[in-house]
């Protein structure tokens, strides 16, 4: 039995970089992964989804270009090539990942792993059985899909985000059960791809985690699309049919309505993954388990990262959170923050947030100024032809702190380390207001807020 100084139990975001982290640190490290390295975000979630809603943008780019001068013939898509492409794009960054762990010397086992108690893991290497020991343990087994129990649901006949990029022909209509980040971003893939797209969502907006504002853009933007989207609506039962699947919902006025679709996607949220260290008996909060701020379980060897531990789930956070387990698996002393977590919509138009929204400011009683400059003015935004978005600032008024930042648009995504480096900094409304914005592009928006924020806009 080969033992260790640190063993990572997933290869995901967390679980990856937390093993680089100790090899850096001077340690032997282990890493278990199940499946495919990179984990979930890799190779069934974030790069597949970003793969095919480029795709997505560049076939509604292709359909806009036609009110700028710019003649086409008949688009085409070949789903079989496009699938090829997300494949390529996986694997290439999965290669990098194992040439990471090459040059890092850390050993990886391609296997389930099962956590026993001292520091022993059980791993299942395609029928091989081996054992390992670890003087720390870091679990980053991340989550799975929820499926959440409708009647009539049956095994098979839906797809979730693990399943759906296995399909070899677009369906006819979709259906998706859930109108967060994840069922939002497939509307768009699916609905330039010319499939008929619903989405259900139970809370009274899309993406019910941000900005109502940003929310209400974006569903204009869907709609726009032909994508129909039911808000305040639930999913009482699923009925088969000859041709299809009928999705009978319910919404806030007790109507009921049938609809009838091709294919089902769930996108109801995700649960974290723990049957491997079951015998472990970890303290949890709820379905989660419970770590403290330097990511340490219950048990003084055990720490915990990404989707088992609730908070965000998403795998910028993933990563923080294992390199933070890493540094404290290997004797240092690090504490995770999460004051400053941007949250990004890769939909067209993109959303891009960070910090607190104006109900959170004002829940905890903050005093507190919001400005929103619409891009309809913006230069940048004009010439790509998307001027539906928005940058909303909030400050507190005592000092000028910047509290939180939501922007709808093009490039946002990218735009929001600005703000998010400014709060990271405890930077001021007034210093980014000094701070001189190249034009013309998307982010003078955010100069624009912060000095229409101080009384000294000039466009607003």
């Amino acid at each position: 039995m080969k033992t260790y100084e640190v063993a990572v139990v997933g290869g995901g975001p967390a679980g990856y970089v937390a093993a680089i982290r100790a090899a850096k640190l001077g340690r032997t490290v282990v890493l278990i992964e199940a499946r495919e390295l990179g984990g979930t975000c890799l190779n069934r979630g974030c790069i597949p989804s970003k793969t095919l809603l480029r795709h997505a943008e560049v076939i509604e780019n292709i359909e806009k270009a036609k009110s700028w001068g710019i003649e086409t013939g008949p688009v085409t898509v070949s789903l079989s090539k496009m699938m090829q492409r997300k494949d390529e794009v996986i694997q290439k960054l999965r290669n990098g990942i194992a040439y990471l762990m090459k040059q890092g010397k850390i050993e990886v086992l391609n296997g389930y792993g099962e956590v026993q108690t001292q520091g022993i893991i059980k791993v299942d290497e395609n029928g091989e059985q081996k054992t390992v020991k670890a003087e720390k343990i870091i679990l980053a087994t991340g989550s799975k899909p929820i499926v959440p129990p409708i009647p009539g649901l049956e095994k098979g006949h839906f797809h979730t985000s693990d399943t759906i990029f296995d399909i070899t022909e677009l369906p006819k209509t979709l259906v998706i059960v859930g109108g967060g980040i994840i069922g939002v971003e497939f509307a768009c893939i699916f609905s330039a791809l010319g499939v008929p797209v619903t989405i259900i969502e139970m809370s009274k907006q899309i993406v019910p985690s941000e900005d109502p504002q940003a929310a209400k853009v974006l569903a204009k933007s869907l709609k726009k699309k032909g994508i129909t989207i039911l808000t305040s609506t639930k999913v009482v039962e699923i009925k088969r049919t000859d041709n299809g699947q009928h999705v009978h919902v319910e919404n806030q006025s007790a109507q009921l309505e049938v609809l009838n679709t091709d294919i089902i996607l769930l996108s109801v949220g995700r649960s974290p993954n723990t049957s491997s260290f079951n015998l472990l008996g970890l303290e949890m909060a709820g379905s989660f388990v419970k770590v403290d701020e330097h990511m340490a379980t219950s048990q003084s060897n055990i720490y915990a990262a990404g989707d088992l531990v609730g908070n965000w789930q998403l795998a910028h956070v993933a990563s923080a959170e294992g390199l933070v387990a890493a540094s404290n698996a290997a004797g240092q002393r690090e504490t995770i923050d999460y004051h400053v977590v941007p949250r990004c919509v890769y939909t067209n138009p993109e959303i891009a947030s960070v910090g607190m929204t104006e109900k959170e400011a004002e829940e905890k009683g903050i005093s507190y100024k919001v400005v929103k400059v619409d891009h309809v003015g913006n230069g940048k935004a004009l010439t790509l032809d998307e001027t539906e978005g928005f940058t909303k600032l909030i400050a507190d008024t005592k000092y000028g702190e910047i509290l939180g930042v939501s922007m709808v648009g093009p490039h946002v995504t990218e735009m929001i380390a600005e703000p998010s480096a400014y709060m990271r900094l405890e930077g001021s409304v007034d210093e980014l207001a000094s701070m001189i914005h190249a034009h013309p592009t998307v982010s003078e928006s955010l100069y624009e807020a912060a000095a229409s924020w101080l009384g000294k806009g000039i466009h607003h």
